[in-house]
């Protein structure tokens, strides 16, 4: 039961409020006066206190603080005659609850209880209901989804009831949903098994994908009369992306939102490399043999950008445009962009590189520390969200917005938190990556993987002539049988890339103009 403490001078003319609320069970002791409402606090607990502001003795106010110093978290409602605005500020200032102003009714009585002692309850009541209403048409749609965009729009549901669901009591519901995305992530691992290879056939509809993402929706922004900020965040999924878009709100408006689909594997150097030469891997090989190196080969994967972006541009006739390229891979460089920001004022397009998620993936991977940070998708939402909130990356996009500049938000792909090892067996030359391999002779369980014995089909590098991808699908990662326990102790329940799951290949394109 529900237990109100109500100080009042004149508590005997409340008493068809009291009678009122007793009826609906909740339980009211009263009070003349502040002295005896704090002594009675001194001995009993209650769940909320309504206090008069205009009291003989101890004032209001000075109750107000009394109870504040010595039960910092007990709600308290103001109820005055006064409508000045000191009181108020000096009400709000110790953090009331609620302010009611006389005479109260009965009905605005059980509004702010409600508001204030059932308001998360009520929430997680009406949440709940909502997704159990779409639970079943999720269901449906999941039987029936065939296109790319359907999986768009379902993933987005998914991602809608995943963060509308983190913050309630109800585990089953939110066992549920993970259930329903589980099952969604088979569906779409046939999906990609079935569709993919076509996507690169002349006259056929695809999405936009990593490698024309730049041509058909980063070129149409770029314009002489407005500088644009092109910022790409490394491995930033769309639930992570979803949680900050908030923040960037208070300086920008959304002109557009998109979802685009990552090339596999769903890797950095494929990936982010696709993006910024506007083409396939193998095509980048081809085509730029000084800048590609495959997954066996030795140094850095990407770190060519630059050049591939300044090729891209001369390709589409674009030299005209004045630019920078970017990256930051620590604080440091970020800071130091931060502060000399207003110098990119006059080019047309500057890009900006970050790599924050993917240091905390993989930081994730090898520190204890991380891992209890982000344990599961919840915590790395919330991680995610920190670190935004505090890097200079939001200094500089503070800067743009004052700057007048456009912004366009995108990453290269995303990660999933792997849960089930897969067994795979290879030879020395097998590349390394958790959700992707490639190399001679792979032997794996077929059901697992979206395999490709073709890499052309693909668009992809044959390292040899006998060259084969594998890609983990759902939660899966590549285990070797060799030290198997220990290796898999160690990977599970990280986040990893490079394979075919909702969460790594759906990825936001997000277009904003200063407000």
């Amino acid at each position: 039961m529900i237990k109100i403490l109500w100080v009042d001078d004149e508590i005997d003319l409340l008493k068809p409020h009291i009678l009122f609320l007793e009826k609906k069970n909740y339980q009211v002791t009263t009070c003349n006066s502040g002295t005896e409402a704090i002594d009675v606090l001194e001995d009993q607990n209650f769940d909320i206190v309504f206090l008069d502001e205009n009291m003989p003795g101890l004032t209001g106010l000075e109750t107000l603080h009394e109870i504040k110093e010595k039960k910092d978290n007990l709600p308290v409602v103001m109820i005055t005659k006064s409508e000045e605005e000191y009181i108020m500020e000096e009400a709000i200032g110790n953090k009331i609850a609620d302010y009611l102003i006389k005479p109260v009714n009965p009905n605005q009585i059980l509004l702010s209880l409600k508001k204030n002692l059932d308001h998360s309850r009520l929430i997680s009541e009406k949440t709940t209901s909502n997704y159990q209403q779409e639970f079943r048409k999720i269901a449906m749609d999941l039987s029936m989804v065939n296109s790319y965009e359907e999986w768009v729009n379902l993933y987005q549901k998914l991602i809608y009831w995943e963060i509308q669901l983190e913050d309630i009591e109800d585990i089953g519901m939110f066992e549920i949903l993970e259930s329903q995305k589980n099952e969604a992530n088979n569906q779409f691992g046939k999906f990609i098994d079935k569709n993919y290879a076509n996507w690169f056939e002349p006259h056929t509809e695809a999405p936009i994908m990593s490698h024309t993402l730049f041509k058909e929706k980063i070129v149409p922004e770029i314009s002489k009369e407005q500088p644009t900020l092109l910022v790409v965040i490394d491995n930033l999924r769309y639930d992570q992306w979803k949680v900050f878009e908030p923040i960037i709100n208070n300086y920008y408006k959304k002109d557009k939102e998109d979802a685009f689909f990552s090339i596999l594997p769903t890797a950095t150097q494929y990936a982010r490399n696709a993006i910024f030469s506007g083409l396939m891997p193998s095509d980048m090989e081809k085509l730029f043999p000084q800048y590609w190196k495959n997954d066996t080969d030795e140094g850095g994967k990407n770190l060519y950008e630059a050049e591939f972006l300044e090729a891209q541009l001369k390709r589409l006739g674009l030299t005209h445009l004045s630019y920078e390229y970017h990256k930051i891979t620590n604080l440091k460089t970020g800071k130091k962009l931060a502060e000399n920001f207003r110098s990119l004022k006059d080019n047309d397009l500057s890009v900006i590189v970050y790599n924050f998620v993917d240091m905390l993936s993989h930081s994730k991977t090898e520190m204890e520390v991380v891992k209890e940070l982000a344990s599961n998708d919840k915590a790395y939402r919330s991680l995610t969200l920190s670190w935004f909130k505090n890097s200079p990356l939001l200094e500089i996009i503070q800067q743009a917005q004052q700057l007048g500049f456009k912004l366009i938000l995108t990453t290269d792909h995303g990660t999933i938190n792997v849960k089930n090892p897969s067994k795979v067996i290879g030879d020395r030359d097998t590349s390394l990556n958790l959700r992707y391999k490639t190399g001679r002779s792979l032997t794996f369980e077929k059901k697992d993987v979206l395999a490709t014995k073709t890499p052309k089909e693909f668009h992809l590098p044959s390292i040899n002539m006998s060259s084969s991808y594998i890609f983990a699908k759902n939660d899966l990662f590549f285990a070797y049988p060799n030290n198997y326990n220990h290796y898999v102790s160690y990977y599970r329940n990280t986040y990893q890339h490079g394979g075919v799951s909702l969460e790594e290949m759906i990825i936001p394109f997000v277009v904003f103009t200063p407000k």
